[in-house]
């Protein structure tokens, strides 16, 4: 028998060359796929937000830091900007909410099903977002759409800025809120009994049982669906792309589809680079607000 640790990595055997080569060669390829196509790319947009930049015609001027000056007097892009948080705090929210709402009630065995459900709720998650788009976008119809059809109303839901945006953030949370349902799901599954059953022996009813136990358990889950939501939904674009293209008027303009549109449309890529670093920023912040605020919560 080995008498310590030493004769224990003396005993063991040595690694042939080809394995070591072979994972040496899969950390490079990892790192140079990582430097290829995430660094050199943030590098050369950051670069460019400095420059007045449209490759279409080979200019590439600096221009200093008049792209992000710019921006403090733009008041398309403070709208933007506005709608973006909105449209953020909204879908996030609801997201969340649903996800536990539905997860909690097959968990408590209030449905029968489970895998039924979980499988229809999870089903939109994983479906195109362009496709389920388009679908919801006749669903939006004023005269033939089933939502009017449904409600007895009569409303241009993608045509009328009042109702625009709405409409966008409610085919959000349908599409997405199935994400959240399978990871509440998972989180409620992972519950220790034990813990449950002796809060119920202490007099807790279920509200009590719910409010002090399952929910602070669940901080963990609740953290990732926040941030998880918040990264993505403040660089949404597609669904209004494809729904509205930001009307009527600029109704539905989201920060990120103001960034394909000065890209890609109008070809500035420096004031597109711009806008995109100052969304980064944003959403670092956003995301170390809700890292401190659920620390607090914990504590």
């Amino acid at each position: 028998m080995p008498r310590n640790s030493f004769d224990l990595l003396k005993k063991r055997p040595l690694q042939p060359k080809s394995e070591i080569w072979l994972r040496n060669i899969t950390v490079f390829a990892m790192l140079a796929f990582y430097i290829v196509f995430f660094l050199v790319p943030i590098g050369m947009a950051f670069v460019g937000s400095f420059h007045d930049w449209n490759p279409m015609n080979g200019k590439y001027v600096n221009v200093g830091i008049k792209n992000y000056t710019s921006l403090f007097t733009n008041e398309t892009f403070w709208l933007s900007f506005y709608n973006t948080v909105i449209f953020c705090a909204f879908v996030v929210v609801f997201r969340a909410l649903l996800g536990f709402l539905c997860a909690y009630a097959i968990y408590s065995k209030a449905v029968r099903g489970k895998n039924f459900f979980l499988t229809m709720y999870y089903m939109p998650v994983i479906a195109p977002l362009v496709a389920v788009t388009f679908v919801w976008k006749f669903m939006y119809e004023p005269k033939v759409g089933l939502v009017n059809t449904i409600l007895g109303l009569s409303v241009n839901w993608l045509k009328n800025k009042n109702t625009a945006l709405l409409a966008v953030m409610i085919m959000t949370v349908w599409k997405d809120f199935g994400y959240a349902v399978v990871l509440y799901m998972a989180g409620l599954m992972g519950l220790s009994e034990e813990i449950q059953e002796a809060a119920k022996v202490d007099g807790c009813n279920g509200w009590q049982l719910l409010k002090s136990v399952i929910l602070p358990l669940l901080r963990p889950t609740t953290l990732l669906i926040i941030v998880a939501s918040i990264i993505s939904y403040l660089q949404a674009y597609v669904q209004v792309l494809v729904l509205t293209e930001g009307g009527p008027g600029t109704a539905t303009y989201l920060t990120s589809y103001m960034i394909y549109n000065e890209a890609f449309v109008k070809f500035s890529f420096g004031s597109a680079s711009a806008m995109s670093f100052v969304l980064f920023v944003f959403t670092a912040i956003a995301t170390a607000v809700s890292f401190k605020l659920q620390a607090r919560k914990a504590a």
